[in-house]
């Protein structure tokens, strides 16, 4: 009797330990969020220095870090659970599986208090637009439609200049773009020295077909630093999706405005590889506005525009994502709708395609 009256509250204490400060730092973080100089001053004074840091720690290796990391944790709950369940069967004793089920529970809670600290928070500061001054404005159809045309004449102009096979479709080498990436920014910060930072190279996702059935191209690992890019996607947009990507270590958090970001280091660079896939990433976001408003204009943009380079990599990306589209890609956008929105951004998913107004601004 006097074991068992000790091991109790032992046990309280233990619970307690893994529990409480998981939940006091969601609790803080909920109370906090709303106070934008309070999660400026963590965002930029804290958590940026140390995700750079954990970014070039983690660059030293070159696989992802974050990727080996989820494949590990994933194994260890699907292991965990067929353990408690084997226990339950054996012993028929509910009480342990439900203590193995409320531990893995207690990890849930710390790895969300880390997402909060570490990712959510840059959702609540000023965005990246109010930190470069730029400010959207209302426009016409007439300029977003000469916007498109001149996205739609760069990318033509620089659709031959890039490496491409037999059959004239893109084909510069993967790991050049990788290796490249690393000094698209430079001008770009020149202009705007919110975006300032020492550049980690982006790494590919070892479960690229997985990404692209769940119908991302990338995910930035905010608890290793990582700028992480699905390379099974068409290979015309890769270095435009490693600057997107990259644009996150910026903290840049809101996704239109990373595609603006991307998309312009890409154009302003020096690099034409990353001008031509910054043009054709950004000249489809923009007729994917102008198309509903103005289809005679997109159909007359394409006439005269779209060289025989230019259709095939268009061709290729609409064909590679609508093999790929699933009840899977819906329920994981809704899932990815269902947390952006929690964070407080109103067009959820949608925010994907408000950097048009972006480049509007910026490029008229």
């Amino acid at each position: 009797m006097k074991d068992k009256t000790l091991r109790r509250p032992a046990s309280l204490w233990r619970w307690g330990g893994a529990v409480l400060p998981p939940l006091a730092l969601i609790c803080l973080f909920e109370l906090l969020h709303s106070n934008q100089e309070i999660m400026s001053a963590w965002v930029f004074g804290g958590m940026a220095p140390l995700e750079q840091f954990l970014g070039r720690l983690t660059g030293i290796v070159p696989f992802s870090v974050g990727e080996a990391l989820l494949i590990f944790f994933l194994i260890f709950c699907l292991v965990w659970i067929l353990r408690a369940l084997i226990w339950l069967v054996r012993s028929r004793r509910l009480s342990h599986f439900l203590r193995r089920i409320c531990a893995l529970g207690a990890v849930f809670l710390w790895i969300w208090a880390g997402v909060c600290w570490l990712w959510n928070a840059a959702y609540y500061v000023p965005s990246f637009a109010q930190r470069a001054g730029l400010e959207t404005e209302p426009y016409s159809v007439e300029t977003l439609a000469a916007v498109t045309e001149f996205f739609a004449q760069n990318a033509a102009r620089l659709s031959t200049q890039v490496a491409r096979n037999d059959q004239g479709h893109f084909a510069e080498d993967r790991e050049a773009c990788f290796d490249r990436g690393v000094e698209i920014y430079e001008n770009l910060t020149s202009e705007f020295p919110c975006l300032s930072m020492k550049s980690v190279e982006a790494k590919p996702l070892l479960c690229s077909k997985l990404q692209s059935l769940l119908g991302f191209t990338g995910i930035y690992s905010p608890i290793t630093g990582e700028a992480n890019v699905n390379v099974d996607a068409p290979l015309c947009l890769l270095p435009a999706t490693i600057a997107h990507e990259m644009s996150h270590q910026c903290m840049v958090a809101l996704e239109d405005e990373a595609n603006f970001v991307g998309i312009a280091a890409c154009i302003t660079s020096d690099d034409p590889v990353f001008q031509y896939s910054g043009y054709l990433m950004g000249l489809i976001h923009l007729c994917n506005a102008l198309y509903p408003v103005a289809p005679e204009r997109w159909y007359e943009i394409a006439g005269q525009y779209f060289t025989p380079e230019l259709s095939t990599d268009w061709d290729d990306n609409n064909s590679y994502w609508a093999q790929r589209s699933s009840q899977v890609e819906e329920t994981a956008s809704e899932l990815y709708d269902t947390f952006l929105k929690g964070n407080d951004q109103e067009l959820g998913i949608r925010s994907y395609g408000a950097c048009v107004d972006l480049l509007v601004t910026y490029f008229s």
